[in-house]
C-alpha cells in the first residue's frame, strides 16, 4: 500500500476497492496497529490524533462509493415462500427456477441514497380493482425491504466470468439496505419484465462498509441446497454470516418507536459467492463500487419477516402501536420513519454496521 496511498485520499472508496483483497487486508492491519494502545504514533501525537480521529456527531455521512451498477437478488427462501403463498398458494410458492439459481434483477443505481435521506412517496399506475381499468395516483401500499448488500472489488473483464472459488477476492464489504417498494404499483407493472418504477424511486444504505475480513469470525455454514446447484455455483467453504438485524418504525402519532422485526442474515439460501458467480457467468463485467443486494431477508417466524407485506400478511394483520389498538400501520404513511440496524456479536465486542434510516415525504401532486 505504500506506493498506492493515493487511493485513500479519494472522495469515494472506488479506487481502494479496485486494489483487491491483499491491499484491503494490509490496510486493515495497519489501521488496527495504529489504534492499539501500545502504538505511540497516534497515542503520543495530539495534533495528529485530532486530524485522524473525528467526532462522529460532527461528520456528514455520504455514499461510500460511486455506484455504477446495482443488482437486487431474491435469495431468502422464506421470503420467496411467503410471497409465493400469498399470490400463488402453498403448492406453488416457489417458482420452478428458484432452487436452481439466484434470481435477481437490475436495479437503479442513481437512486441509491445514504441513510438519513428522506424518501418521497412515489406516484404511478395501479390497478387496485382487477375488474376495473388502472388508475393513476400516489402509492398507497408503500413498503420496506430489509436487506444487506455488498460492494464489488476489482471486478472482471467483459467476457470473463468470476469463478465461484475466486468470488471472495471480489467482495469488498457489506452494508445494511432498505429497498423501498411500492407494492400496488409493482403488482400492476411487473408482468412480464419484473419490477420497474415500483422499485426505482429510492434504495437506502448505511454509510459504513464492514469488510469481509472483519466478518469472518461470524461466518456460518448455510442451508443445505437441494437440488445440488450446477458446478459453477458450488463452493464447499461456509460463506453466510451471523449478522443480527433489526427494523424499527417511528410514526408521528406515537412518541416511542416500535421494533417490528428482528432477523438475521444467516437466513439467506444463496450466498454472496454464488450471486457474484451467477451474475458474471455470462461474461457480464462488474466494476469496483458496483452494489449487489441480498433481497428481502426473512426468518421462519413473523417477528423475523423483512417486509410489511409479510409482517401484516398482505394487510390482514396490522401492527398496533397502542394497547387499545386504535393506532396502527399496515403499510407506511407520510411522516413515518424506518430505521434498520445490523451487528455481529462477539465475545465481549460488537461489530456494528450503523443505521439505515429514512422518513417518508408526501407524494407530489401530479395529475
Amino acid at each position: 500500500m505504500k506506493e498506492r496511498q493515493e487511493a485513500l485520499r479519494q472522495p469515494t472508496l472506488n479506487q481502494f476497492m479496485s486494489l483487491g483483497h491483499l491491499a484491503w487486508k494490509e490496510t486493515r492491519a495497519r489501521l488496527q496497529e495504529l489504534l492499539f494502545e501500545s502504538c505511540p504514533i497516534l497515542r503520543d501525537d495530539k495534533d495528529l490524533r485530532s486530524k485522524a480521529i473525528l467526532d462522529r456527531s460532527k461528520c456528514v455521512m455520504h455514499l461510500p462509493a460511486e455506484i455504477g451498477d446495482y443488482t437486487d437478488f431474491y435469495s431468502s427462501k422464506q421470503h420467496a415462500t411467503n410471497v409465493g403463498i400469498m399470490f400463488r398458494g402453498k403448492e406453488n410458492a416457489l417458482m420452478p427456477n428458484w432452487l436452481h439459481l439466484p434470481v435477481g434483477y437490475h436495479g437503479r443505481a442513481s437512486s441509491v441514497v445514504v441513510s438519513g435521506t428522506s424518501v418521497r412517496r412515489p406516484v404511478g399506475q395501479m390497478r387496485p380493482d382487477d375488474t376495473k381499468p388502472p388508475v393513476f395516483g400516489a402509492c398507497k401500499l408503500l413498503d420496506i425491504e430489509l436487506e444487506m448488500a455488498f460492494f464489488v472489488g476489482p471486478g472482471n473483464e467483459l467476457g470473463q466470468p468470476i469463478p465461484v472459488e475466486k468470488a471472495h477476492e471480489h467482495i469488498f464489504g457489506m452494508v445494511v439496505m432498505n429497498d423501498w417498494s411500492a407494492r400496488d404499483i409493482q403488482k400492476w407493472e411487473y408482468v412480464p419484465l419484473g419490477p420497474f418504477t415500483a422499485k426505482n424511486f429510492a434504495t437506502s444504505i448505511s454509510p459504513w462498509v464492514v469488510t469481509m475480513e472483519a466478518l469472518m469470525p461470524f461466518v456460518l455454514k448455510g442451508e443445505e441446497q437441494n437440488p445440488k446447484p450446477f458446478k459453477y455455483l458450488q463452493h464447499q467453504d461456509p460463506f453466510t454470516f451471523n449478522i443480527n438485524l433489526e427494523v424499527s418504525l417511528k410514526i408521528p402519532d406515537v412518541d416511542q418507536e416500535k421494533t417490528i422485526s428482528k432477523s438475521n442474515f444467516k437466513y439467506m439460501y444463496w450466498t454472496m459467492k454464488q450471486q457474484l458467480a451467477h451474475h458474471t457467468i455470462t461474461g457480464c463485467n462488474v466494476r469496483p463500487g458496483d452494489l449487489l443486494a441480498s433481497g428481502t431477508i426473512s426468518g421462519e417466524t413473523k417477528d423475523s419477516f423483512g417486509s410489511l407485506l409479510e409482517i401484516t400478511w398482505r394487510g390482514s394483520e396490522p401492527i398496533f402501536f397502542d394497547s387499545e389498538q386504535k393506532v396502527k400501520r399496515v403499510f407506511l404513511q407520510d411522516g413515518d420513519t424506518v430505521t434498520m440496524k445490523g451487528f455481529c456479536q462477539g465475545d465481549g465486542y460488537r461489530v456494528g454496521f450503523g443505521e439505515c434510516t429514512g422518513t417518508i415525504l408526501p407524494a407530489l401532486n401530479i395529475e
